[in-house]
């Protein structure tokens, strides 16, 4: 096990993944007085500069460098991780992460397929790990505020929960293979998909439209619009049955994944319908990208990260609203410091949850079919092609363990 905090110790993080998203971590982390950023990991040198610079004027010396985040894992002055890879990697880093003792902050979606998720909650629980999904709606005030009032019961009963995903998305184009950038370890950032030539179009950001490495906008953006929808809604198991269509519409470019597509996810009792909408449309009661629950006295409408507003009646009219933000991170060194996953806001196991309505959504637009879910055991029933696609084949030797 990685050395313990004391009371008085600051939280020692590694980040790993420093462009884009993870500068949102560096700079979470450096907002926090019981944390310090003591390592920097990122397969692509290039990047690493403005978080070793941010980190630098923070602490008055720079923290480590890691090209391969198994030196990371190796380092034992390393309390928590900051996971902000590429989707493709999150499952493996998470799991050695808990196999080497450290805690774990993990970015959404948690999985590239269903089971790894499984696999990671299954490595939080034997290690004894606190491992939070970077779905940090849940840590805003004003989303803790919808859902209260959802569970009030004054919208009646919640039969429907919609999420949006109308966020903008132009065309990628068409790009040549090319050779591997100075500073990039390619083989390392390809980890388990399987290997290829260097593309610039499948390297930073764009590989979110990728199978082998992304999820598309249903788990990229998506993801955090249906967290909250099953979050409403109750669930905390997979759905019945799922269905979906779209495709790439509008443009014809390099990309695999849909920029519109429409999801359905049925339960017993109620249904949960998902739209991605890449192309330029308007918006549903005010809102682009949020949720919208269906209620037998009314609706309640998600608007944003943080603001919501109620709408009862059969005519509509504005009832109570609310907003109000929150900071994620430091519920999760809150959750570290007291060694209580409870504490947590979004736990491994919700994100696992979340993510794998998405995945599932997808497998169901690949195939082009309906399918029937065992929520029980995690698994799609007599359909062999979709059940296998909960999985993936891995690339040696980095492969997630069938058995935690």
């Amino acid at each position: 096990p990685s050395r313990a905090a004391g009371p008085n110790d600051a939280i020692r993080v590694a980040v790993i993944g420093v462009r884009g998203q993870g500068m949102s971590h560096v700079g979470g982390y450096l907002g926090q007085a019981d944390s310090r950023i003591v390592a920097v990991c990122d397969v692509d040198e290039n990047v690493t500069g403005p978080a070793l610079k941010a980190a630098e004027i923070r602490y008055g010396s720079k923290p480590k460098y890691y090209k391969d985040l198994r030196r990371v894992m190796d380092d034992k002055e390393i309390d928590a991780v900051s996971i902000a890879t590429p989707n493709h990697w999150h499952a493996l880093a998470t799991i050695w992460a808990c196999q080497a003792g450290k805690d774990v902050y993990v970015e959404k979606p948690v999985s590239h397929n269903v089971s790894e998720g499984r696999r990671m909650v299954q490595a939080a629980r034997k290690f004894n790990r606190i491992v939070q999904t970077g779905t940090q709606c849940r840590s805003n005030k004003g989303i803790q505020e919808a859902i209260a009032y959802l569970r009030s019961g004054k919208l009646g009963k919640i039969y429907m929960a919609k999420g949006l995903c109308y966020k903008p998305r132009g065309s990628i184009g068409v790009k040549p293979d090319a050779p591997v950038p100075a500073g990039v370890d390619f083989k390392l950032w390809l980890g388990p998909a399987k290997e290829r030539p260097f593309n610039p179009n499948r390297f930073h950001y764009n590989w979110h439209w990728f199978w082998d490495t992304g999820n598309g906008d249903l788990g990229n953006q998506g993801i955090h619009q249906m967290d909250l929808a099953r979050w409403g809604l109750g669930k905390n198991e997979l759905p019945l049955a799922v269905q979906s269509s779209g495709g790439r519409l509008g443009y014809k470019d390099q990309a695999e994944t849909p920029n519109t597509q429409s999801v359905l996810l049925e339960f017993a009792d109620c249904l949960l319908q998902f739209e991605v909408r890449g192309l330029p449309t308007h918006d549903e009661a005010k809102v682009k990208i949020g949720d919208l629950f269906y209620g037998t006295e009314g609706i309640l409408a998600i608007t944003s990260y943080s603001n919501w507003q109620v709408y009862l009646g059969p005519k509509m009219e504005p009832g109570p609203s609310g907003g109000g933000g929150g900071n994620h991170f430091a519920n999760f060194l809150r959750a570290v410091r007291q060694r209580d996953p409870k504490l947590l806001h979004a736990d491994i196991e919700e994100g696992h949850l979340s993510s794998a309505y998405c995945h599932l959504g997808n497998i169901a637009y690949r195939l082009n079919r309906k399918l029937a879910v065992d929520p029980a055991t995690e698994s799609i029933l007599n359909d062999s092609e979709a059940d296998a696609m909960l999985s993936r084949d891995y690339r040696a030797p980095f492969v997630v363990p069938e058995k935690i």
